[in-house]
């Protein structure tokens, strides 16, 4: 038996809710199962630490997240650049995935729709470098590497090589950025003669844009650069019904972060309204990479048990208010846990 210790950072505005929704999931699996226990140490950081502690990333919480196996991270506020950036720069958290699919009785644009958006995650305009020239004008710059490229195109090829479809689409715009981006497709293309068996296409990323809307199905796996992947991935999360649905990973070599891609929405903080599915997915995600990265096949059944609860769940029409349901947060997150506990 292995117990695993991962802090919970409990964030600003919803995050604070919905943190308590998968304490108790986490909890509650402890409890029950024989194979899987967990340390969760809850760390604070964001505009609330900020005001509390003068720093939106204090040196407990930074020292607790570096001493745990995994952070599960919820909203923060107008200071998420001072912690997400910080976090993803120190662990080398150079892969975003953001799976995007649909789910029954969610209305959606389209349906039957299940890709991810693999983003590289430490470069790119997100690395804050940006300067007045003159008292009128900002310059920012852009980076690109060819070590990042290589890395995040390796985990884009492997992750195709796992899916039915092994279908890879380079996202990019080297049409106009025509270093950078040529940069990013040549060594995507290098890394792809490995992998016979995957297939590649190219696409602009305006075309991909619009190609989301009109046929999200062609698309299963998008490879693309930060900017671009933040972008594209919250497209294709509203393509398949809700932002309030949508997981994202933040994946290192040896480390990695698992969030809601939604923010805090202060205006509905502590009203008992905000969804929890997302953060509910990204912990499967969590079980998913620590049971891939610790050879646990008892994390890879509870991802996989936590995947199938939300299908139960939305098959019997359970669902918040803000996709057309009755239910509070945690009205919700009890529903989810009673099923739970019977797959």
């Amino acid at each position: 038996m292995t117990r695993y210790k991962i802090s919970l950072l409990t964030g600003d505005g919803i995050g604070v809710e919905l943190s308590e929704c998968i304490n108790k999931i986490l909890e509650n699996i402890h409890d029950k199962s024989s194979h899987l226990k967990f340390d969760i140490r809850k760390v604070e950081a964001g505009d609330n630490a900020l005001i509390k502690y003068k720093t939106a990333l204090p040196d407990e919480t930074f020292n607790e997240i570096k001493q745990s196996q995994a952070c599960l991270k919820a909203p923060v506020g107008e200071s998420a650049a001072d912690v997400v950036l910080v976090l993803r720069r120190y662990f080398n958290l150079f892969a975003n995935i953001r799976p995007s699919k649909n789910y029954p009785n969610i209305e959606s644009i389209s349906k039957e729709v299940d890709m991810i958006t693999v983003r590289e995650n430490t470069e790119d305009l997100y690395v804050g470098w940006e300067f007045f020239s003159d008292n009128d004008t900002i310059i920012s710059l852009r980076k690109t590497s060819r070590n990042a490229c290589r890395k995040i195109s390796e985990y884009a090829f492997k992750t195709a090589q796992k899916r039915d479809r092994k279908k890879i689409t380079i996202v990019h715009k080297s049409n106009v950025l025509r270093k950078s981006d040529r940069l990013f497709i040549e060594t995507a293309r290098e890394i792809g003669k490995k992998y016979s068996d995957v297939n590649l296409e190219e696409m602009y990323v305006d075309a991909c844009a619009m190609e989301l809307i009109r046929n999200p199905n062609r698309f299963d796996i998008i490879l693309t650069s930060n900017l671009f992947g933040d972008i594209i991935s919250d497209e294709a999360a509203q393509v398949t019904g809700s932002i309030g649905l949508a997981p994202a990973a933040n994946i290192g070599e040896n480390f990695a972060m698992f969030e809601p891609v939604h923010g805090a929405a202060f205006d509905i903080a502590g009203k008992n309204i905000a969804n929890p599915t997302a953060f509910i997915l990204a912990l499967k995600l969590m079980f998913e990479w620590l049971g891939d990265k610790y050879s646990d096949n008892y994390l890879i059944d509870q991802s996989i048990k936590i995947e199938k609860t939300i299908d139960m769940i939305f098959n019997n029409n359970i669902k918040t208010k803000d996709i057309g349901g009755k239910l509070t947060t945690f009205e919700f997150n009890n529903k989810f846990l009673e099923m739970l506990n019977q797959v």
